[in-house]
C-alpha cells in the first residue's frame, strides 16, 4: 500500500519522496563541489608537454624555490607546535575574563587580507621603531630573508594549529589528568604522559592544516621577502614575464610535491585499525 503525507493546502506527497530528494540534493551536491575542485587542477596537470615539464624540473630555479617552500612552511609548522601548543591547552581546559577576546585574536589572521599582514609585520621589524631597532642590534635582518618568510607563514599558519590541537585537548576527558595528578604526577608529567599521546593525531592534522596554508601564501610574502623567491612568487614572475605556458610547469610541480607529501602526513594521522 503506498502511503502519502497531505501538507496543508497542497497535495498528497509520496513519503519516501522527500528522502529522495533529500539523497539526491546530497549527491548531486558533492559531486559538483568534487568537479569544481578536481577539473581547474586536472586541466592544470594535463596542460604542460613531458618536454616543457621536464625542463621545469631539470630548472635549479623551480627546484630551489619550491625547496624553499616546502622547509619554511614545515619550519613555521615546527615552530606552531612548540609555541601554540601551551596556548592551545590552556584554551581548551581553562573559562577566563576574556577568553573569547583571546579566541577571537587567534582567529584573526585567517580574516586579514593577507597583504595587510606584510605590512604590518614590515611595519613591526622597521628600523624607525624600537623592536626593529633589537632586531637590528641582534644582526637579524627581516625583509628579504628567509627569516622574513618563516615569520609570515608562522602569523598565517599559527591559528589552523591552535584550533586543531584545542579540539584535540577538549576530546580528552578532564578526568583522566585529573587521576594522573592525583597519583602523583605533575602538570608537565600528566601532560606529556597523558594529555600529549592521547592528542598528538589532532596536533599533527593541525601541523599538516599549518603547512597547508603556509605554502599557498603569496599576498604577505612578495610585500616582506620577493626574493629569496618561494614556488608561488616564482609562479607569479613566470607568469607576468612569459605567460601561462611557463608558469603551470611550477604549478604542476607544486602540486603533485604538496599532494605526495600531505597524503603521506594524513596516513600517518589516520588511528590505526584495532585488530
Amino acid at each position: 500500500m503506498n502511503r502519502s503525507t497531505t501538507k496543508p493546502g497542497g497535495p498528497a506527497l509520496p513519503r519516501g519522496l522527500p528522502g529522495r530528494i533529500f539523497h539526491a540534493w546530497m549527491a548531486l551536491s558533492a559531486l559538483l563541489v568534487l568537479v569544481f575542485i578536481a577539473l581547474p587542477l586536472a586541466t592544470m596537470l594535463t596542460a604542460p608537454t613531458w618536454e616543457v615539464l621536464r625542463k621545469t624540473l631539470a630548472d635549479k630555479e623551480v627546484l630551489d624555490s619550491v625547496w624553499l617552500s616546502m622547509t619554511t612552511a614545515a619550519t613555521a609548522a615546527g615552530i606552531a607546535f612548540l609555541f601554540g601548543t601551551p596556548l592551545a591547552y590552556i584554551l581548551a581546559r581553562n573559562a577566563f575574563p576574556g577568553k573569547k577576546l583571546v579566541e577571537s585574536l587567534v582567529d584573526l589572521p585567517i580574516m586579514i587580507p593577507h597583504p595587510v599582514v606584510g605590512i604590518a609585520l614590515l611595519s613591526l621589524t622597521s628600523p624607525r621603531i624600537w623592536f626593529g631597532q633589537a632586531l637590528q642590534s641582534m644582526g637579524i635582518e627581516f625583509m628579504g630573508t628567509r627569516t622574513g618568510i618563516v615569520t609570515v607563514l608562522v602569523f598565517v599558519g599559527m591559528p589552523f594549529y591552535i584550533n586543531a590541537a584545542k579540539s584535540g585537548i577538549e576530546s580528552i576527558p578532564t578526568r583522566l589528568e585529573k587521576v594522573s595528578r592525583s597519583l602523583g604526577a605533575g602538570a608537565g608529567a600528566t601532560f606529556f604522559r597523558i594529555t600529549l599521546p592521547l592528542c598528538w593525531r589532532y596536533m599533527l592534522v593541525g601541523m599538516i592544516m599549518c603547512m597547508a596554508r603556509a605554502i599557498s601564501e603569496f599576498g604577505a610574502i612578495i610585500i616582506v621577502a620577493y626574493h629569496p623567491m618561494i614556488a608561488p612568487v616564482l609562479m607569479y614572475e613566470r607568469f607576468t614575464a612569459y605567460g601561462l605556458k611557463f608558469s603551470q610547469p611550477v604549478a604542476v610541480i607544486l602540486i603533485l610535491v604538496s599532494m605526495l607529501f600531505f597524503l603521506l602526513l594524513r596516513t600517518l594521522s589516520l588511528p590505526k585499525e584495532k585488530e
